[in-house]
Order: C-alpha cells, then structure tokens, then sequence
C-alpha cells in the first residue's frame, strides 16, 4: 500500500483503543506506537543511498517486510516508548506487533508484492487483487473519523467496524480476483492480477510463448483485451544485465517480463505496470551507445 493509506492504518488503529483513562503521556505513546510501527518496514527506501549494484528493487519490500521481524520492529517500539516516555506496557508491544502485521500482510495483496517469508525464502509474494492506493479503504476510515468526531465516547467502536468493513472488503474483492485468475491459467503458460482503482475491477496479464496479452476484466462484464505484446525470448540478456545490474534485478523480481530487442534498445519490463504504451519499470540500453 502506499505511505497515506499506512498512516491511515495507524492512526485508525490508534482510534481504536480506548482511551478515556488515559492521560496524555499514555496517548502519545499510543499514538507513536500505531502510527510508526505501520510505517517501519517502509524504512527500506534509504537503502537506495547506497545500492551500486542494481538491487534496490529487490530490497525494497524485502527483509523489512518478513513476517519473521515483525517481533524485532515490535520490541523497537515498545523499547522506545521506555526511553521517551518511561513506559513499560506489554499492550504497546502488542500494537506495535499487529500494526506492522497489518502493513506487511496488506501489501501481499497489491501487484507490488513482498519478501514476506525472507530469508528463508527468496519468493516475491504478489496476489494483486488490492490496488496500491485504495480509496474504499480511504473512506471508510474517513468515515469513522467523522462518527467518532461527533461521538467521541463511541470513537473506538467506529473503527473497530471500520476495520471488519476493510476485511470484508479485502475478502470479497480478492475472492473475486482468484476466481478471474482462474479463468485464464489453464489457457496461459503464466498468469498475473494487478488490481484497478475502480473496485472489482482487474488488469490480466497472460504469457503463452512469446505472446503477452493484457486484458481488462471483472466477473460482471465481459473481458476487453486492451494489448498484445511479444516478448524476445530468444534474445541474449547478457549484456544487458552487465552493463544495467537493475535490469537482472527487474528479470528476477517479476512474475514474467516482456523483453525489447529491436534496431534501438534492448531491454525488458513488467508488463504489470504497462500503461498507455509503455511501463513505468522498463530497464533498457540503446544499442548505438554500446
């Protein structure tokens, strides 16, 4: 998921604790443990300060996002609340705990994927049946805001149902990208979900030979192909993993990619992320600057 929706799930975790024997001390410590602990595993993103070989891709999402840390990111914030608040509350453990459950697990859902059985398992996991930034999960945390602002003493309870409606939500828009994927697997040699803004609604991505198609989908229209595309299997990617580290890193990390070997570049990209012509994660060298 993106920054904003993880901040939104700390602080709609932190709305759902029951404060009113709190002081401010207690609040604040709460506060830093919801909202922090949902946004830690993205501190992987400093690692492109010092990535020279091509990697970043990898790492970003990777060990920081293994269900095996989510203890150790934990501790730090329960450890942290002592240093600055003096507190020793197991139940500030806990939070920490479930927010970084809570990032680490939603990001399964979106294209974008995780490392989350790192290290003992080098799998990207990507279901995509969410999209990145979802706005059905935006409203219905705004919502609890809203009736938690106009009764504060039953703030807790607004979004303890905004969180059962995200479940529901999650449940139904990913049984409903399951069962579209398996529309096409018998038919493909390999098959990738990324999810639309629009709810229900997915982007299917096939691979049969060389052939890469690009549909768009749901359970109650029919499909509409959007894109055909080849891919040059045959093409020799030595050089370009030499000369591009990164793009080994792109070849490694997707499900399948759809390689560029022409007069001008050769290349690969995600076809995934493959809009209006072209994919934000296209790796590429041009052949008259070798």
């Amino acid at each position: 998921m993106d920054t904003i929706t993880h901040t939104l799930f700390g602080l709609a975790l932190y709305g759902a604790v029951d404060k009113k024997n709190m002081d401010k001390k207690y609040k604040r410590a709460y506060l830093l443990t919801a909202v922090g602990a949902s946004q830690i595993p993205d501190i992987d993103v400093i690692s492109q300060l010092w990535d020279t070989d091509g990697l970043y891709q990898m790492w970003h999402r990777g060990i920081t996002h293994s269900l095996f840390l989510t203890p150790v990111w934990a501790l730090l914030f329960f450890l942290l609340c002592l240093l600055l608040f003096k507190m020793i509350d197991i139940k500030l453990f806990l939070l920490a705990w479930l927010a970084v459950f809570i990032h680490i697990t939603s990001d399964l859902f979106n294209a974008w994927g995780t490392g989350y059985l790192e290290p003992f398992s080098k799998m990207r996991i990507s279901f995509g049946t969410i999209p990145i930034v979802d706005f059905v999960m935006w409203i219905m945390i705004g919502g609890a805001f809203l009736f938690s602002r106009r009764n504060k003493l039953k703030s807790p309870y607004y979004f303890k149902m905004a969180w059962a409606l995200i479940a529901i939500h999650i449940v139904v828009q990913s049984t409903q990208g399951y069962l579209i994927y398996k529309q096409y697997e018998k038919s493909s040699d390999q098959v990738a979900l990324s999810a639309n803004f629009i709810p229900w609604s997915f982007t299917v991505i096939t691979k049969k030979a060389e052939k890469v198609t690009i549909y768009q989908d749901n359970l109650f229209q029919e499909k509409k192909k959007i894109s055909v595309l080849q891919s040059k299997e045959d093409a020799d990617l030595d050089n370009l993993f030499t000369k591009l580290p990164q793009a080994k890193t792109l070849y490694e990390w997707s499900p399948f990619v759809v390689v560029v070997d022409d007069e001008e570049r050769l290349g690969l990209y995600d076809p995934r992320f493959y809009r209006n012509g072209q994919s934000f994660l296209f790796e590429y060298i041009e052949k008259n600057k070798n």
